[in-house]
């Protein structure tokens, strides 16, 4: 069985997160990611499994990256992703999307409660 060239640890509890991911797994045709929930709580985290609630994490070659460079790292494991991912290596660009991910830490709790409560809404049309 092939090792994984990424791990990304995600908040399983999160319904934005979820649907991210879903998507991440389905563009990951070459099983290069292997996507950990945290809410699995027998799974081991790098650092405090707090701290990996508040921000995307993910390890590539042996380094844990935060934030944007997390993003990144996963991208490049996407080959249709994969010159977004090398693009951020460019630290103006990692930059500036280290930015926009800190806004949307911002937005994150609000459009929770709007996909969540949508998928609530969904569930009771069914």
């Amino acid at each position: 069985m092939k090792m994984a060239e990424v791990t990304v640890w995600y908040d399983g509890s999160c319904p934005l997160c979820v649907r991210e991911i879903a998507l991440m797994k389905r563009l990951d045709r070459n099983n290069a990611i292997e996507f950990i929930d945290l809410m699995r709580f027998e799974t081991p985290c790098p650092v405090d499994r707090k701290l990996m609630m508040t921000r995307f994490h993910a390890s590539e070659k042996g380094t844990l990256h935060s934030g944007a460079a997390a993003f990144a790292a996963m991208w490049r494991a996407i080959p249709l992703l994969h010159p977004l991912g090398l693009a951020a290596k460019q630290s103006w660009i990692l930059n500036l999307l280290e930015r926009l991910y800190n806004l949307f830490l911002h937005v994150r709790p609000h459009l929770q409660k709007l996909v969540g409560g949508r998928k609530n809404h969904d569930q009771t049309k069914a």
